[in-house]
């Protein structure tokens, strides 16, 4: 899962004024499906799907309290899974929208709430949200993505939300809480894969990227190490686990056959345990003692 926040420019992201520059730009594929006849994904929120951009903009510009005029009024946020996550998460493009707009609604942004450590829950964060498919941008057979413009400002319009401070759980001064976009990426990516059942593999983790791109050399090769012992372990316990089940398998065909004596008892059990069934006992047990007295008679006429 690729996240980032895009910086703040003078064209498209510039967020210190209005935000209809950015709705219109995240509409921009729409006219173009509608005119092959594909369906469109409108602006959704955290309970609301099929938003007009009209009702975006106003919501976010007048979100603004206390706010100066050169200051950020919003940000800009893209939310990218890989190729191997979105194969999971559907099988037609609106599966995979759905998908999607539960995993900003349900992980992303109670994540996003939490890690200002403010005592915030994900109703306390406004923002809209714009499923795109556009594949011009990579060369990946999938290529959908969600970009989020997120008010600087909380739903009640009091409290300053900036996820790009470099303060991180400030207790004092100014500034207080913070943010750590790190631990933010890593929960988003462990709630992606706990949403989805999705069985990630080490290579593909957010510290194995951010490592292999920010460490040190000597942690980079010690990192690489790790991923190559973790897959040949990997590789082992799959290989035992594929000759256990073939030694099952077998082990229960053999059991399956049974010998004459043993198909003889089985039926033998079976008629036993019809016969012996309820009042039948007392009955079977009567009749069986005539017959002894019976037979005892005759041997004494003999005599």
């Amino acid at each position: 899962m690729h996240i980032d926040f895009a910086p703040p420019s003078g064209g498209t992201y510039n967020n210190a004024g209005s935000s209809r520059q950015l709705a219109s730009y995240m509409e921009h594929e729409d006219l173009e499906r509608m005119e092959k006849g594909i369906y469109t994904e409108g602006f959704f929120s955290l309970t609301e799907d099929n938003i007009y951009k009209s009702t975006v903009i106003k919501d976010i510009d007048t979100n603004i309290g206390q706010l100066q005029k050169t200051d950020a009024k919003f940000f800009a946020i893209h939310v990218s899974p890989s190729e191997n996550e979105l194969w999971i998460m559907g099988n037609t493009e609106q599966e995979k929208a759905e998908a999607m707009k539960r995993y900003i609604r349900e992980v992303f942004i109670p994540e996003y709430a939490k890690n200002f450590n403010k005592g915030l829950s994900e109703a306390d964060i406004k923002f809209y949200g714009k499923i795109h498919f556009d594949r011009s941008r990579s060369n990946n057979e999938l290529n959908m993505h969600c970009h989020l413009i997120v008010s600087r400002k909380d739903q009640a319009n009091k409290k300053k939300l900036s996820p790009l401070t470099n303060h991180k759980n400030t207790r004092k001064g100014m500034v207080t809480g913070g943010y750590d976009r790190v631990n933010l990426f890593q929960q988003a990516e462990q709630g992606f894969d706990k949403l989805f059942s999705y069985d990630r593999q080490f290579s593909e983790s957010f510290e194995y990227a951010n490592t292999m791109k920010n460490g040190s050399i000597s942690e980079q090769i010690e990192l690489q190490e790790q991923n190559f012992t973790g897959k040949k372990k990997k590789d082992v316990f799959q290989s035992n686990e594929k000759e256990n089940m073939i030694s099952c398998n077998l082990d229960s065909k053999q059991d399956e056959k049974p010998t004459f004596n043993q198909q003889n008892n089985s039926s033998g059990d079976s008629l036993l345990s019809i016969f012996s069934l309820g009042d039948g006992n007392n009955y079977n047990a009567t009749q069986a003692g005539d017959l002894q007295a019976q037979k005892r008679k005759k041997k004494g006429i003999r005599r």
